[in-house]
């Protein structure tokens, strides 16, 4: 699933596309196109085709950032309210996601499920990215993103590794 990441200012000013945000951008970006092709898509089968792909991928991202990214931020920056709203965000997204993946496409409640949580989604990547928002106070703290973002990828490779073969050929799909 992992794309190439497009350069941005890094640590120190200086551009790099192997920071973390960068990576956890790069994961937004692509869940915002999926999202996209599931609302476009018209075939019940291509529609469960890219749930899977969509829910696989934030449960892998959720976990990057709930074991890495997220304690290492409220570390560097103590933002406890803003690193407390957005596990509960992951939490209800990963409610949702658990109801998407055990529903039958075919179920009336399907595509609503998916609109929410594209949603709720959207939602929490908007407060995450915004110019007084995790990503920016981050990226102000002084953590070192290059070396977070190595860590990151290598644990993303980790458990898309794990994934189970259904899921992670629906991710080449």
């Amino acid at each position: 699933m992992e794309k190439s990441l497009a350069s941005v200012p890094g640590k120190n000013g200086r551009s790099s596309s192997k920071d973390a945000v960068a990576l956890l951008r790069a994961d937004h970006r692509q869940v915002e196109k999926w999202f996209e092709e599931f609302q476009n898509a018209r075939s019940i089968d291509r529609k469960q085709s890219i749930a899977a792909q969509i829910c696989a991928a934030l449960r892998v991202h959720t976990m990057l950032e709930e074991e890495i990214f997220y304690p290492a931020f409220l570390a560097a920056t103590s933002a406890t309210e803003m690193h407390h709203e957005a596990i509960i965000e992951h939490a209800g997204a990963k409610k949702l996601i658990a109801e998407i993946e055990t529903a039958n496409p075919g179920d009336d409640y399907y595509n609503a499920r998916m609109a929410v949580l594209a949603e709720m989604i959207r939602h929490h990547v908007k407060e995450e990215e915004r110019p007084t928002g995790m990503f920016a106070a981050a990226k102000k703290s002084g953590m070192d993103l290059v070396d977070l973002g190595r860590q990151l990828r290598n644990y993303k490779q980790e458990l898309e590794a794990k994934a189970p073969a259904a899921s992670r050929q629906d991710a080449a799909a």
